[in-house]
């Protein structure tokens, strides 16, 4: 058979990809993905007519089989030659390749195995004992009928991943191969190919990276130990080392792996290391939850300037720097993941004496409506949360902005402002699981508490009736 149409590129002494199209494609439909992976790796490109020689020649020069990536039509034709040649024994796994027509590919890939069921034996014909992993395309949802009873029964080690975002087709492509080309060379599976994997036993959140800020205590510890417990591995992050610690250590107990960085949220380059660190040692995360917050309250003229800006530097910085560096790289990665901004009940709620702290929850809850629109076309979901009254130890640590001659009152007010807290007796745990049930629904705004989901209907079906009752709020 001529060989004129088959391509060779690449590394000569890296491990062996074979990629074969059919017609109309050419072999410059590769080219996005033999850019990314050439330094690395030998690569044959071949038409579905010259497969059988691209093979036997490409497993002449390999020690460990030849890695098979077929795309659109060549996907049933790989298959249906693989099980009845017996070829499968010189390949090492076999990768169907995400195209653009991705349901039309579906379909033929499923019409071939169906074909191929009907010519084989009974007696086990069809089976082929390789890593099959097929990667989707954008929309293209969960693989049913045909295709998925065929794969799963031919293709007993199966992986089954999702492109979210057109953009990133070849890199998810390129780390998917790279992805399971190391796991069968020996190296531990990476948390996306565990994740990939079908059949693979796992709770809600397993084989899943969740990072949380300001995780030293209260909503931010419950959000951790809340994802721990339904899988998940916590990266965790506070300008509270000791609190930091400790919440490791209670994440530990829930059986899973808990990474601490400490990191003030309100710095843009503390945030663009952290997640340059992060993303480095341990990959994107696939749940970010950005919760570091501080309390404040005061009327605005008692308010000096640089605490006004400290609140909304932590309170709607921390919540931007967050965003913007774990945002791009979500949307970089091309397979979605999801946001989670904690704003407050005070988001939609005037006070008078909490100028400062309601304008920095209320700069989050639009904040997040822009970027969800954004976001949206990348499959990355963002969700608002807004506790209501919830007992956590922000009340020790608000700062009180008064009129100097009442510099003395700092302690009393506080005093006053725990006894309104404690009568409610809502603990973050609560919101923590509302967090995680937001998640799994991908639910846009989420108010936790009565009071919370009362406010927010008040606020849209009456404002000047909040206008009206921001006047009373005087706990000074």
């Amino acid at each position: 058979m001529s060989t004129q149409r088959i391509h060779h590129k690449g590394n000569p002494d890296g491990p062996t990809l074979l990629l074969v199209q059919a017609h109309p494609d050419t072999p410059d439909v590769w080219d996005p993905v033999v850019e990314l992976l050439a330094d690395r790796y030998r690569i044959v490109r071949a038409d579905t007519g010259e497969f059988a020689a691209a093979l036997d020649a490409a497993a002449g020069r390999s020690t460990s089989g030849v890695h098979v990536v077929a795309r659109g039509r060549a996907s049933a034709a790989v298959w249906q030659h693989l099980t009845l040649s017996g070829a499968s024994e010189r390949v090492a796994s076999l990768t169907s390749a995400p195209t653009t027509a991705n349901a039309a590919r579906l379909r033929r890939f499923a019409d071939g195995l169906g074909r191929l069921a009907k010519r084989t034996p009974a007696t086990g014909g069809g089976v082929v004992d390789i890593p099959v992993q097929v990667v989707l395309a954008p929309g293209g949802g969960s693989p049913r009928g045909r295709f998925h009873d065929d794969v799963t029964a031919k293709a007993p080690r199966l992986w089954r991943r999702e492109v979210k975002a057109g953009h990133a087709t070849a890199h998810v492509l390129a780390r998917s191969l790279t992805q399971l080309v190391d796991h069968l060379d020996g190296a531990p599976a990476a948390r996306e190919l565990l994740r990939a994997e079908v059949g693979r036993p796992r709770a809600a959140f397993g084989d899943t990276l969740v990072a949380v800020t300001g995780a030293a205590s209260g909503i931010g510890r419950e959000t951790a130990l809340a994802f721990a417990r339904e899988g998940a591995d916590i990266a965790i992050s506070d300008v509270d080392a000791a609190g930091l610690e400790e919440t490791a250590r209670l994440v530990a107990a829930e059986g899973a792996q808990a990474f601490t960085y400490i990191v003030d949220v309100a710095e843009p380059d503390a945030v663009e290391s952290f997640a340059d660190q992060l993303c480095a040692e341990h990959g994107v995360p696939d749940i970010v939850v950005n919760n570091a917050g501080v309390g404040h309250a005061g009327f605005f003229l008692d308010t000096p300037a640089q605490e006004y800006d400290r609140v909304l530097d932590i309170n709607f910085g921390g919540v931007v720097n967050g965003c913007r560096s774990f945002g791009k790289r979500l949307r970089d990665r091309g397979v979605g993941g999801h946001i989670v901004n904690v704003a407050s009940m005070a988001s939609y709620t005037p006070v008078n004496v909490m100028n400062a702290y309601c304008t920095s929850k209320a700069a989050v809850f639009m904040f997040s409506d822009c970027l969800r629109a954004e976001l949206d076309s990348y499959g990355i979901g963002l969700t608002t949360v807004c506790p209501g009254i919830i007992g956590t130890n922000i009340v020790n640590t608000t700062r009180f902005s008064l009129p100097d001659e009442r510099s003395y009152d700092t302690e009393t007010i506080r005093r006053r402002a725990r006894r309104a807290f404690s009568v409610r007796r809502v603990g973050p745990d609560k919101v923590a699981k509302a967090i995680v049930a937001a998640v799994k629904s991908n639910k846009p705004v989420r108010p936790v508490t009565t009071e919370a989901y009362l406010v927010y209907g008040a606020a849209h079906a009456a404002p000047q009736a909040m206008r009206s009752a921001a006047r009373g709020g005087n706990i000074m």
